[in-house]
């Protein structure tokens, strides 16, 4: 085999049994080293690595229980499997009980050798791709911004360990402010192309005349202004990166052109005669239904299951309970810090205010918040009135409503569209003036009029 299938190292004091051994695990591919005694493994142990260890029970001086025990005082994960004569079985199922993974009894047959060693080196995968999971949810979990103990956070991170490592695409799903870039960042941190480039771009802000050329790049004089070459995003990322957000704001041509560079994995510069091969991992993220963006016409399905091979769905905050608190914590310290001042925490009255608000922008309006609240605290802690106005008004409206619910219950879909109706209204349908009274972002608004289609009526015409 050409390929390596792991590393052994062969521990006994009979010579012949070791050569054997060595010639008949070379020819099924193993990387095999061997040694007469415990000293010397323990040696070779100090100089490199081995994926498993081999060793006879009984030998001249220590024992392979003794190398068991000491191999296990520095890594208890470290498989161990016991070679032992007939007679002292009973000493090797012992040796199993202290951390071996299995035994063999000599005369060793081929086989039966052949089948340990395969579910050993199953066992070893496992091993290591939880050691892996486990550091990656590490990572994961220190980036603040998206800590939380909610149960659909704690999914998202579920997620974000198992298909960090993997090249599938990734489509990001959630409200403007949720961390969808966050969580992008945290998969391409996690995957073997952490250190190559992150290329983020946002397509709402990209005029669609300029989207094909900051993608793909151009050549000098392909377009009015174009005086030099220059490479797109996905050339300044190959080997790494590319996380296209909100992707449901591209225009359909251009989705045409995205598919054909994912399909064909390479590109052409505007302007441009050679195909450039690439190597990307593609990250996308959008506010949207784009389900309902399929069905209106606005995007490509074909390119939606390209980009949709995982989902991840990020919760708004308000669906997050606790984690107001956890992310509010935070952010006092990252402030605090930062500032010079001296603020140690939030009163108990500010943190109920903040928990009854629904933070319509999600953690970065939380952040933002925070962040106002310790520059304008007159004390060592976060009061009522340091917070800003849409946070005490919103409460103190929240708490000045008297409503009953109904024993049938409400449709509360309807309830919501009718109170943005109200509101687009009294700001004469102008979406900038309306989303300040609804106590939402000018595009969380926007998306909500996208989701119940509502739209102004037509004026009728004066009698």
């Amino acid at each position: 085999m050409a390929a390596t299938q792991g590393s052994i190292l062969i521990v006994d004091d009979e010579k012949g049994q070791r050569e054997i051994l060595t010639v008949i695990l070379k020819k099924e591919g193993y990387d095999v080293a061997d040694v007469p005694g415990v000293r010397e493994a323990l040696e070779q142990l100090d100089r490199r690595e081995f994926d498993l260890i081999m060793t006879d029970l009984k030998m001249q001086g220590q024992s392979g229980l003794d190398l068991l025990e000491a191999i296990q005082a520095a890594d208890p994960q470290q498989c161990v499997i016991i070679m032992t004569a007939h007679g002292t079985i009973d000493s090797a199922v012992e040796a199993m009980k202290k951390g071996a993974f299995d035994y063999l009894e000599k005369p060793l047959e081929r086989d039966n050798l052949i089948l340990t060693l395969r579910r050993a080196f199953e066992r070893i995968g496992l091993v290591r791709e939880n050691r892996v999971l486990l550091k990656r949810v590490e990572q994961i979990q220190t980036i603040p911004t998206i800590l939380g103990e909610h149960p659909k956070m704690r999914e998202v991170f579920r997620i974000v360990s198992k298909i960090a490592a993997t090249n599938s695409t990734v489509l990001i799903v959630g409200e403007s402010g949720t961390g969808k870039e966050l969580v992008a960042r945290a998969i391409h941190d996690g995957s073997q192309r952490r250190d190559k480039p992150f290329m983020a771009i946002n397509c709402a802000a990209i005029p669609d005349s300029l989207m094909e050329s900051e993608l793909f790049g151009h050549e000098k004089g392909s377009f009015t202004g174009a005086n030099a070459r220059e490479i797109g995003i996905f050339e300044a990322a190959n080997g790494g990166t590319v996380f296209l957000d909100e992707i449901g704001e591209m225009n359909v041509a251009m989705q045409a052109k995205l598919l054909r560079a994912i399909q064909e994995k390479e590109i052409r510069r505007v302007g441009g005669k050679v195909n450039i091969p690439l190597d990307v991992r593609i990250l996308s993220a959008t506010n949207k239904e784009l389900e309902q963006e399929i069905r209106r016409g606005n995007f490509r399905e074909d390119l939606f299951y390209r980009l949709n091979v995982i989902r991840i769905n990020l919760p708004p905050l308000r669906e997050r309970g606790g984690d107001v608190k956890t992310l509010a914590e935070y952010f006092v310290k990252k402030y605090s810090q930062a500032s010079g001042i001296g603020v140690e925490g939030i009163s108990r009255p500010a943190f109920k205010l903040l928990m009854n608000y629904t933070w319509p922008g999600n953690v970065r309006q939380l952040e933002s918040v925070i962040e106002r609240s310790v520059l304008m605290a007159e004390s060592n802690y976060i009061e009522p009135e340091d917070l800003p106005a849409e946070v005490t008004a919103a409460s103190a409206l929240g708490g000045g409503i008297p409503f009953e619910l109904p024993p049938e219950g409400i449709a509360f879909e309807e309830l919501e569209k009718g109170i943005i109706v109200k509101a687009m209204e009294r700001a004469d349908w102008v979406i900038g003036k309306a989303a300040p009274l609804l106590g939402m972002s000018y595009k969380t608004l926007q998306y909500r009029l996208e989701k119940f289609g509502i739209e102004r009526p037509e004026r009728r015409p004066k009698l």
